[in-house]
């Protein structure tokens, strides 16, 4: 299972490091992805990284605030939010898959807003 966590309340202008940690699952055999789903949106990719953790992308709306990182030792998977804007506001995901355009497993999601 993963398991995903951090999110809270923060001013606009603020930053928040999420983390996502699994259990009976070893993160580093899988590529990881960071996805948010604001009220009334559909899901939407944010971040992912390699298995390695040596290549990295990013949606364009988050690109240059946001940075993607893993822990292998810690088997878990982090995003730090920089300069967070009022649209960041949504429930974060992460997941897990064999590449960048699937994930077979999901955390249960942790709300994040950022006020205005």
């Amino acid at each position: 299972q993963l398991q995903a966590s951090g999110g809270g309340l923060v001013q606009a202008g603020g930053s928040l490091r999420l983390s996502c940690a699994a259990s009976g699952r070893t993160l580093s055999n899988y590529v990881m992805g960071w996805f948010r789903q604001a009220p009334g949106k559909e899901r939407e990719f944010v971040a992912a990284i390699s298995r390695s953790g040596n290549f990295t992308t990013y949606a364009d709306s988050v690109k240059g605030r946001f940075t993607i990182s893993r822990d292998g030792a810690k088997n878990t998977v982090y995003l730090q939010m920089t300069s967070l804007k009022a649209e960041d506001t949504a429930v974060y995901y992460c997941g897990a898959g064999p590449n960048y355009d699937r994930y077979d497993y999901w955390g249960q999601g942790t709300q994040v807003t950022v006020s205005s």
